[in-house]
C-alpha cells in the first residue's frame, strides 16, 4: 500500500491578500485626535516695559482654586454654578460701581461709541487641583463670555452669534474681549471652607 502525498497549499497569494487587507484598514480607519483648550497666547515681548502702569485692583477678578478643588472668588468661597453669573456681572459692571472694573469709551464698528471693560480675570490654581476642576472653571469663564456675546448679538443683530458675519463677530469680540490671565500654579492651600 502506497502512501498518498498530501498536496501543498499555495500560500503565496495569502500574503498578498493580507497585505491588501492591511492597507484597506489603514486607509478606512479614522484616528482620534486629542484636542486642547483653545487659548490665544500673547505675543512675546522684546523687553519688559517698566513704565507700564500696574493694573488697578478694581480691574482684576481674582479666581483661585485650592488643592481641595474649592473655589475662592474675590476672596470669598463660591460654588461652581455661581461663577458664570459672577463673571458676567464683573465684565459688564451694569451699575458702574467704583468697586467693579473701569469702563473705557471705545469706537466699535456697527455700535459706535460703547463702554468696554478694562477688567481682567486672574485665574490661579493650586498644584494639587484636579484637572477636571480646572477644566470646569475654564468652561464657566468661557461660558460667561459666550453668553454675553450671544445676548449682544441677539439684541443688536437679532441673530445668533455663530450666524453673524466675521466683521460683526469681530465687533462683538472687541466689546467683550476675553481677558483671562493664568498664573503659574502654586501651593495655595485649603483657603475656601
Amino acid at each position: 500500500m502506497a502512501k498518498r502525498e498530501i498536496p501543498e497549499v499555495n500560500a503565496g497569494s495569502m500574503a498578498d491578500i493580507a497585505f491588501l487587507l492591511l492597507i484597506f484598514f489603514l486607509v478606512t480607519t479614522t484616528m482620534d485626535t486629542d484636542t486642547g483648550i483653545a487659548r490665544l497666547l500673547p505675543p512675546i515681548q522684546e523687553a519688559q516695559q517698566d513704565d507700564a502702569p500696574p493694573i488697578k485692583e478694581r480691574n482684576v477678578f481674582s479666581v483661585l482654586v485650592n488643592s481641595q478643588n474649592q473655589l475662592l472668588v474675590e476672596g470669598r468661597p463660591m460654588r461652581m454654578e455661581e461663577l458664570t453669573e459672577a463673571t458676567k456681572e464683573f465684565i459688564e459692571n451694569p451699575l458702574r460701581l467704583e468697586t467693579m472694573p473701569e469702563m473705557k469709551p471705545t469706537e466699535v464698528e456697527f455700535f459706535g461709541l460703547v463702554d468696554v471693560t478694562k477688567g481682567v480675570i486672574s485665574l490661579q490654581n493650586d498644584r494639587g487641583t484636579e484637572f477636571q476642576t480646572y477644566l470646569m472653571v475654564q468652561n464657566e469663564l468661557q461660558r460667561a463670555y459666550s453668553e454675553l456675546r450671544q445676548d449682544l448679538a441677539k439684541r443688536k443683530f437679532r441673530k445668533d452669534y455663530k450666524d453673524l458675519s466675521d466683521a460683526e463677530q469681530s465687533a462683538i469680540r472687541e466689546i467683550y474681549a476675553q481677558r483671562i490671565s493664568e498664573a503659574e500654579p502654586k501651593n495655595i492651600g485649603g483657603g475656601a471652607k
